[in-house]
């Protein structure tokens, strides 16, 4: 839940970021940045990465888990 949360802000945030990082950098050295440069992420192509991300944090919780698992209650119990 953890990963998926992160990534339905992260994807967003990040690029409403280069939408604003990209012009600022162009700005400070006086160019204005042509629009191909800047609207380079369409909704088909974000699928990728959010599906990867949700995949990564998926198989990231799988460890912790199984560990948790095989942990008998109350030895887990003590040790917190």
């Amino acid at each position: 839940m953890t990963g998926l949360a992160a990534g339905a802000l992260g994807v967003p945030l990040g690029v409403a970021l280069h939408g604003w990082v990209l012009p600022a950098m162009g700005d400070s050295v006086g160019l204005r940045l042509p629009e191909s440069v800047l609207s380079v992420y369409h909704g088909a192509e974000l699928l990728t990465p959010a599906l990867g991300g949700l995949l990564i944090a998926a198989v990231g919780a799988l460890l912790p888990a199984g560990w948790a698992a095989r942990a008998r209650t109350a030895t887990a119990l003590r040790t917190e």
